[in-house]
């Protein structure tokens, strides 16, 4: 199943092991991401060394075996979508999210960021929902 992963997803994964780690490399899933997700991760290097206790080394690895389940949309393939999308979501850092859903075909985006409730364009999953739809966890 083809997912839009958030940014918060991602930090998450780095700094504890958890159900959202579970999830990324779960191979039922099929991440998809905006290009500036790595920047992203980046930028927050060092608050996500100092919250999960690890090195500069550890860091790299969990990144780069976390990028290895996603896919990078280069921004060419959703930008003609930003600006239709701009009155979507009131943080407008989000609307490439929401560009790369549309352009990319996927079911949603999965994310624990309340801004995307706003917009009625794509589909929000979270952690519990993810769980639910690779049939780790039982519907309610």
């Amino acid at each position: 199943m083809r997912i839009v992963i958030d940014s918060n997803r991602v930090l998450a994964a780095m700094i504890k092991e958890s159900t959202t780690r579970e999830i990324i490399f779960d191979s039922f899933f099929e991440f998809v991401a905006p290009d500036f997700l790595l920047s992203e991760a980046w930028k927050h290097e060092e608050r996500v060394i100092k919250a999960a206790e690890m090195t500069k080394d550890e860091f790299e690895i969990l990144l780069a075996l976390i990028f290895e389940h996603i896919t990078i949309l280069p921004k060419a393939e959703y930008s003609e979508f930003i600006e239709g999308l701009q009155e979507e979501i009131t943080d407008t850092k989000d609307v490439p999210y929401i560009a790369a859903c549309l352009t990319s075909k996927t079911e949603g985006i999965w994310t624990h960021d309340p801004h995307f409730k706003e917009q009625q364009k794509v589909k929000v999953f979270t952690n519990i929902d993810m769980l639910r739809m690779s049939g780790k966890a039982k519907s309610i």
